[in-house]
């Protein structure tokens, strides 16, 4: 019988910035609405290196049907890219790559079906992050990639589906905001098999200008020095402005006329010939070029510059933050330890019960899941930490509380996916289990919910246990706790609650939990 440690298994190695050392190659895959992209670089010194990159047009934002679903089309073009992807990315550890999608698969009503063929496919997991998440990560592409400043820039990101705008100082993100207006969305809409209108730019910088309206005063001209573009819409312009000697490549409300004038010349996206125009964005420029032409008259933007680094970037660096953080906990940085500690003091959370719940819970799944990888481990101490947040809204059925702000507020760093299983976790802390049934389904999310439920009973007081008293041990899917002689007559109220617990569990067919005295 193996009993519990409290001892802290993450070893512990020198950052990157003391070691001096170049760290391993990273991937990043950037599922967007109208392009796939996979990025491979590496770090050394903190200077960004890229090894590879493939992009394809996929256009799955344009698979989207009247309901919301994700048509069988566009799945199989989005298949079929994530299948190339994986050979190039064949020999990467897991630890190595990151997948994240974004606004189309925010919005899918069948995304969990897509991502499941997707990610069986690909060979790694994919991530759905939120707006502002991704708003985060473009920040964090764009200014690592370019020369630093101490003044305030505003930096945009045109996507198929949405547009991202930050307002950030030096690496720090101070503002980010996700709008749900892309190039993609409003050429289908308003330049239907590609017929350019003035109606349908008027039109289409009318709904752009709605979608964008709230960030009027936030993002105003005065609150910024330097507006950067990233990635593709923003890099397209400028390149067909560059091509065609209209500007130097800076993106500017007379080039986006003349750009726009040129479109209803040609009245078609086939007929538009101009230097610099890439076939892959004739079906999307009308589009883009409305929401430019939007941002620069509505926000003062008089110039427009197009920026390295975009969201793919933002993943990787995030990603070697993550990796660095989970060598050396005390000296470098995770993002989302600093949303969980913001989380608790926005929420008024008990630290001092969470701290006791975490180390519990942590000492029992080292006893039934001594292999079990640093992301498990991250997810349990997370959703202890965590795990009273709900208790700002009602005490009564705090748990249900907990798991909704969990699963629906914004936390940096955190992608939706993780923030739906951190929520699961903490739904499942007290009460039947009934209501976990299809999130049990996955084993090892059933042992993090029964270790993280015996922790919270055995603290149940706001007292830490002796754990000298108690050891837990598995054989397959039955737990075992066990305990000294005289202990569960010096502790009769945690006693019946186990015997509830028992109960509990006994009501599933996912685990068996006995006890017994030793």
């Amino acid at each position: 019988m193996q009993a519990m440690s409290l001892e802290n298994t993450v070893a512990s190695a020198p950052t990157v910035a003391e070691s001096g050392r170049a760290e391993a190659v990273l991937a990043a895959i950037d599922m967007g609405s109208n392009s796939f992209r996979l990025e491979i670089g590496q770090l050394t010194r903190g200077r960004y290196k890229r090894i590879d990159y493939l992009k394809e047009t996929v256009r799955l934002g344009g698979g989207l049907d009247a309901q919301g679903m994700l048509t069988e089309e566009a799945t199989v073009r989005g298949l079929a890219c994530l299948g190339r992807f994986a050979q190039r990315l064949q020999g990467f550890d897991a630890h190595q790559v990151r997948a994240v999608a974004t606004q189309t698969l925010r919005e899918a009503k069948n995304r969990d079906a897509f991502l499941g063929r997707a990610q069986a496919v690909l060979g790694h997991p994919i991530e759905v992050i939120s707006g502002r998440e991704e708003a985060r990560l473009i920040y964090a592409g764009v200014v690592r990639l370019m020369p630093p400043s101490t003044g305030r820039r505003l930096v945009i990101d045109i996507g198929g589906r949405s547009t991202e705008m930050i307002l950030g100082q030096g690496r720090t993100p101070l503002v980010a905001e996700s709008f749900q207006i892309g190039s993609v969305g409003l050429s289908m809409r308003y330049f239907p098999d590609g017929r350019y209108t003035e109606a349908g730019f008027r039109a289409a910088q009318v709904a752009a200008g709605a979608e964008l309206e709230e960030a009027l005063e936030v993002f105003a001209a005065g609150e910024w020095r330097e507006a950067l573009g990233s990635s593709g819409t923003v890099g397209a312009v400028s390149q067909l402005l560059a091509a065609n000697g209209v500007t130097d490549g800076a993106v500017t409300p007379d080039g986006l006329r003349w750009c726009i004038e040129q479109c209803l010349r040609a009245g078609r996206a086939d007929k538009l010939s101009l230097a610099g125009l890439k076939d892959e964005r004739r079906a999307v420029l009308g589009g883009g070029l409305s929401i430019l032409y939007t941002l620069a008259i509505h926000f003062g933007i008089d110039a427009l510059h197009p920026a390295r680094g975009a969201l793919r970037q933002g993943v990787i660096f995030d990603l070697a933050e993550r990796l660095s953080a989970a060598r050396d906990a005390q000296h470098a940085r995770d993002v989302r330890d600093e949303s969980v500690q913001q989380l608790q003091e926005r929420f008024g959370v008990d630290v001092a019960q969470a701290e006791r719940v975490e180390r519990v819970a942590q000492s029992l799944f080292q006893s039934v899941e001594p292999r079990a990888g640093s992301d498990l481990r991250r997810q349990l101490s997370w959703a202890a930490a965590l795990h009273e947040v709900g208790m700002m809204v009602s005490h009564h059925d705090h748990h249900r509380h907990s798991s909704y702000l969990l699963a629906n507020v914004d936390a940096p760093g955190f992608s939706q996916s993780e923030q739906r299983r951190l929520a699961a976790l903490v739904l499942g802390q007290r009460g039947g289990l009934r209501k976990l049934e299809e999130s049990l389904s996955d084993e090892r999310l059933a042992w993090q919910t029964l270790c993280l439920r015996l922790a919270i009973l055995l603290c149940h007081a706001r007292r830490m246990p002796d754990l000298r008293e108690l050891s837990l041990r598995r054989n397959g899917n039955t737990a075992t706790l066990s305990w000294d002689n005289g202990w569960e007559q010096a502790h009769p109220r945690t006693a019946f609650l186990l015997q509830e617990e028992q109960a509990a569990w006994e009501r599933t067919a996912v685990l068996k939990l006995e006890l017994r005295p030793r």
